[in-house]
């Protein structure tokens, strides 16, 4: 096919008895040249991408992941609605927060942010309502499966401090009191290991009276052979975890409980 240029030909413009133009004036082809560049250059160069087999083509998207992985990921997101659910009505029978809380502890998921979302960027960290517990049955390092699991019956509130590296673990009964025992803690992978201080009795309007736990090597990194929580599954709204003799529990973000 004939180009732009050729197409514009004086032999193709003008008829032939027309006179010859000035050798000095625009010619032509040149016009044409001209009016190729007026072309829209992104469809010319789509065009030619497409025609060329020697173009590279864009890199296509990640591969959707393995058939079992996804359907783990989205065991867990289910899980996670059956607990935040419970969370905010209490009324999902126990039975199916049991299951939910298993298949949560199964899951191999990313905990490179859990610490960070447990405890804040800084002080004094965030505190979680702890809202159900769950005994386990059979030998905790031999695999063990979950049951008799209920409601927490009263207030009982953590704060998790990560930039202060602190933890607080407080039970509030309105009017009448509370008791909190305070510490320090570690974390690990996905371990967070803790040893309180000192506690703290409130019993009515009366002032709080702290009482320090004796001996000890205060300085001392808390560590596994002290308490300890092993983290599962950790957002902005709910946490779940295991303690140090298997029982697993779950908690809900909340404000801090005044002292």
């Amino acid at each position: 096919m004939a180009s732009s240029a050729s197409l514009l030909h004086p032999s193709t413009l003008a008829p032939a008895s027309s006179p010859r133009l000035p050798r000095r004036g625009l010619a032509p082809p040149q016009l044409g040249r001209l009016s190729s560049h007026r072309r829209p250059r992104g469809l010319s160069l789509t065009v030619a991408a497409a025609a060329s087999p020697d173009v590279e083509k864009a890199p296509s998207s990640s591969p959707p992941p393995p058939p079992e992985e996804s359907s783990g990921l989205s065991a867990v997101a289910e899980s996670v609605k059956v607990l935040k659910d419970a969370a905010k009505t209490r009324k999902v029978p126990a039975p199916e927060v049991l299951a939910a809380l298993a298949k949560i502890k199964k899951a191999k998921l990313d905990t490179s942010t859990f610490f960070e979302t447990l405890g804040g960027t800084e002080s004094p960290g965030r505190t979680w309502m702890l809202i159900f517990t769950a005994q386990v049955r059979g030998n905790v390092s031999q695999g063990s499966k979950l049951e008799k699991g209920s409601y927490f019956p009263v207030t009982a509130v953590q704060r998790f401090d990560a930039a202060g590296q602190r933890i607080e673990n407080g039970v509030y009964l309105g009017p009448a009191g509370s008791l909190t025992f305070e510490g320090r803690l570690s974390w690990k992978k996905k371990i967070l290991a803790f040893v309180f201080e000192r506690i703290r009795v409130k019993l009515g309007p009366l002032g709080p009276l702290e009482i320090p736990f004796a001996g000890g090597d205060v300085g001392r990194e808390p560590s596994t052979k002290d308490p300890f929580f092993l983290w599962f599954y950790v957002d902005e709204e709910i946490a779940v975890a295991q303690g140090k003799g298997g029982g697993t529990a779950f908690w809900c973000r909340c404000k801090r409980v005044p002292a």
